[in-house]
C-alpha cells in the first residue's frame, strides 16, 4: 500500500511581522513625506553655524568652570533649596485637594453635561501653558517670591492631576456605585463609598509622582523670579560661579533620587 505523500503539509513556514501600514503605497508615501519634511526643517531653520562654532570653546570653558563643584556656600544653596522644598510641598498640597472636585465634574460618567464641560475646560486650561509661561504672569501679578512659585505649580498640578483622577473616575467599577444607589445613598455618600476607594490607590501615586515634579519645576520657576533654587541658580550662573551652579545641580539631581526612593517606598506600602 503506497503511503501519501505528507512533505507538503509538514513544510515549516517563516513567521513575519505584519507592517504597521498593510498598504505599501501608502507605506512608503508617509515614509517619503517624512523624510522630505526633515529636508525641508533642517535647509530651512536658522542655524547660524559661525555662532555654534564659537559657543563651543565657551561651552567647554563653562563645564570646564564647574569641576570640581564648590560646596562653600552651603548655607546659601541650603537656604534656596529649603525654599524650594516649601514651595512644591505646598503647592502640591494645595493642586492635589482642589484636583479632586474639579476631576469629579470632568468624568462623564458621574457629572452631568454642563458640569462636566466646566470640569473639563478648567483642567485644559490649566494644561495649557508652560510653568515658566504661568510663572512669569505670577510674578507680574503678585511680585517676586515663593508665592508666585506656589500659584503656578497649584495650577500646574491642578491641570495633571485633575486630568488623570478624571480617567481614572470614568474607568471604576460601575457595580458599587449601583448597589449604592439601590440602597437610597445620596451623591455625595456614593462619592465617598463607591467612587474614592477606588481611586484612592491612584490617587496617592499621583501625589507623589506631582511631588516630585513640582520640586523639579520649583527649581525652573525660580529662574524667572517665582522663588527658590532656581534664583540662587540663576544669580551663580550671572555671576559666573560654575563652581557653585555645578554644586546646586548636583544638589538638585540627588533631592530627585532621594524623593523617587521614597515615592517608591511610599507606594509598595499602600499596595
Amino acid at each position: 500500500m503506497t503511503r501519501p505523500d505528507t512533505s507538503r503539509a509538514t513544510t515549516s513556514r517563516t513567521w513575519r511581522k505584519p507592517p504597521f501600514i498593510a498598504n505599501p503605497v501608502m507605506r512608503y508615501g508617509m515614509l517619503l513625506v517624512v523624510v522630505v519634511y526633515l529636508v525641508w526643517a533642517f535647509a530651512t531653520l536658522p542655524f547660524n553655524w559661525e555662532r555654534i562654532s564659537e559657543g563651543l570653546p565657551r561651552a567647554a570653558r563653562i563645564f570646564g568652570g564647574g569641576f570640581p563643584p564648590s560646596f562653600s556656600r552651603f548655607d546659601l544653596l541650603l537656604t534656596g533649596f529649603t525654599e524650594s522644598l516649601q514651595i512644591a510641598i505646598l503647592a502640591t498640597l494645595l493642586g492635589v485637594l482642589l484636583s479632586i472636585p474639579f476631576a469629579v465634574m470632568a468624568a462623564r460618567n458621574i457629572a452631568p453635561l454642563p458640569v462636566y464641560l466646566v470640569g473639563r475646560a478648567v483642567i485644559i486650561v490649566s494644561r495649557s501653558f508652560h510653568p515658566v509661561i504661568v510663572a512669569i504672569l505670577f510674578v507680574a501679578a503678585v511680585g517676586f517670591g515663593p508665592l508666585a512659585g506656589i500659584l503656578t505649580l497649584t495650577l500646574y498640578s491642578i491641570g495633571f492631576v485633575g486630568k488623570l483622577l478624571a480617567e481614572e473616575i470614568e474607568e471604576i467599577d460601575w457595580g458599587q456605585v449601583e448597589a449604592m444607589r439601590a440602597t437610597g445613598a445620596g451623591y455625595l455618600a456614593t462619592l465617598y463609598y463607591a467612587v474614592f476607594p477606588q481611586i484612592l490607590p491612584r490617587q496617592v501615586g499621583l501625589s507623589m509622582y506631582q511631588l516630585d515634579s513640582n520640586l523639579r519645576a520649583s527649581a525652573v520657576v525660580g529662574i524667572v523670579g517665582a522663588g527658590g533654587i532656581g534664583s540662587t541658580l540663576m544669580n551663580a550662573f550671572g555671576r559666573y560661579d560654575y563652581d557653585f551652579a555645578f554644586a546646586i545641580l548636583l544638589v538638585i539631581i540627588a533631592v530627585i533620587l532621594v524623593s523617587e526612593g521614597v515615592s517608591g517606598w511610599v507606594r509598595k506600602k499602600i499596595w
